[in-house]
């Protein structure tokens, strides 16, 4: 027993920091609402995915659930996409397992309806507050519950601990920005990270530091996007058009809002530099693609859309990949990539995808949301580090144009990308493993 201190102890204390910060944090989550339907609302007029089935934010749900599914929560596109890594994975470990899916962006949901099969449902996990999760929880009554990559969140982790739900983290990665905050936030975080019924991590230092958040790691099994197999239908269409291209082509993957006319801003101070590749940029949202298309053409540059390709891209300055689901075309299309969010201080973007298609990548020096993937390329020789876009130009420029360094970097992708593979075997082992006991 703690010591008495008037009348409390200290494990009673601390249960009672606890129940306040939660409580403080479900105030201000309910207050909230309006300003997050109005955000809803403004973003459903860029994309109509925002609009649909609004009520189920605030769990109410109204198509009929089967209990019983495998829940997994994938908030956007690149959760989802690893969260199909992992649902084949399991489906062929058990063939008939019921899925449901939910996210939390229109992009993450459209990417989703990919994994769909009979019997599985999709869904808009609720707003965390303790109705809506009540809600939502009664309505389908999952028989387990994995949060892809980050997804922790105070009350939806304590309604799965009292309703008996077991809920795991896979694919768990926590940057040390993240962890500070959680440090930070440890009266509110610490619990909800306890009280995982497992957390499966991507790395050792992913593994180090969510346990000094508070939670049971019990196992590092790695990243399960190395197990992505890249669609053989787009690489080969993405080799075959690169085949006809005079100069060598360097895409600008997976670019957010102000990295782009960085870019520009510098093609355009190096006229000669700039037409010694031929520019792909492929925004990161959806959204921006139009926005993106109006940048490069008040740059002075001509555009192509790769909606408006239909042999193959059209001759002009810049292309522009607005489509969705089509990584892997542009990564065979292009001799080498620039690694969009590493350029701003965003955290940088997935570059195992770019390996996977055996496509060099230059990166920023802003990776933290992907640190030890970025660090092991760089060992690698799979992609290399540069201060700015100053210098990225330049250096992706020279690797393109240089046949033995190019070759050299394409086999170091395909090296790196297959010595990390395993990871979807390991988690679906696990996870089923669970559902066993």
């Amino acid at each position: 027993m703690g010591c008495v201190l008037g009348g409390t102890t200290r494990a009673g204390a601390a249960g009672a920091g606890v129940s306040l910060a939660r409580a403080l944090y479900t105030v201000f989550v309910g207050a909230a609402q309006p300003f997050l339907r109005l955000k809803l609302a403004r973003r459903g007029r860029a994309e109509a995915g925002y609009r649909e089935a609004v009520g189920e934010r605030f769990g109410r749900y109204t198509a009929k659930a089967e209990p019983g599914a495998l829940w997994i929560h994938a908030v956007s596109l690149g959760e989802t996409r690893a969260a199909g890594i992992l649902i084949d994975q399991l489906r062929a470990l058990r063939p008939g397992i019921r899925i449901l899916l939910t996210h939390g962006t229109a992009t993450g949901r459209g990417e989703g309806e990919r994994w769909r099969r009979e019997g599985d449902q999709q869904a808009w996990l609720p707003w965390d507050t303790p109705g809506a999760v009540e809600r939502f929880l009664a309505h389908f009554a999952p028989c387990a519950g994995v949060l892809m990559e980050t997804e922790v969140w105070p009350n939806l982790v304590a309604r799965c601990r009292a309703r008996g739900v077991p809920l795991v983290l896979a694919n768990a990665r926590l940057s040390d920005k993240s962890m500070a905050q959680a440090l930070r936030l440890a009266p509110l975080s610490r619990p909800a990270y306890a009280s995982l019924t497992a957390v499966w991590a991507q790395t050792e230092g992913d593994a180090r530091r969510l346990a000094q958040a508070g939670a049971t790691v019990k196992g590092v099994f790695g990243n399960l996007k190395f197990d992505a197999a890249p669609d053989e239908g787009q690489l080969a269409l993405g080799r075959q058009w690169r085949s006809s291209v005079t100069r060598p082509v360097v895409m600008f993957a997976s670019s957010r809002e102000g990295e782009e006319a960085r870019l520009l801003d510098f093609l355009q101070s190096r006229p000669v530099l700039a037409k010694q590749a031929q520019w792909l940029i492929v925004p990161r949202h959806p959204q921006r693609f139009d926005e993106v298309a109006a940048q490069i053409a008040q740059a002075g540059f001509s555009v192509s859309r790769r909606r408006d390709w239909n042999a193959g891209p059209a001759s002009a300055d810049v292309w522009i990949g607005d489509s969705l689901g089509e990584m892997a075309l542009y990564y065979a299309l292009s001799h080498a990539a620039l690694l969009g969010g590493s350029f701003e201080p965003l955290g940088g973007q997935n570059l195992i995808e770019a390996a996977a298609c055996g496509c060099p990548v230059v990166m920023g020096p802003h990776t933290f949301n992907f640190a030890e993937a970025a660090q092991l390329a760089a060992e690698a020789g799979a992609a290399l580090r540069v201060p700015d876009m100053a210098h990225a130009v330049p250096v992706v420029v020279s690797l393109v144009l240089d046949r033995e360094r190019h070759a050299a970097a394409v086999q170091a992708c395909e090296d790196f990308a297959g010595r990390h593979r395993g990871g979807a075997q390991r988690t679906a082992e696990a996870l089923l493993a669970l559902l066993e006991r």
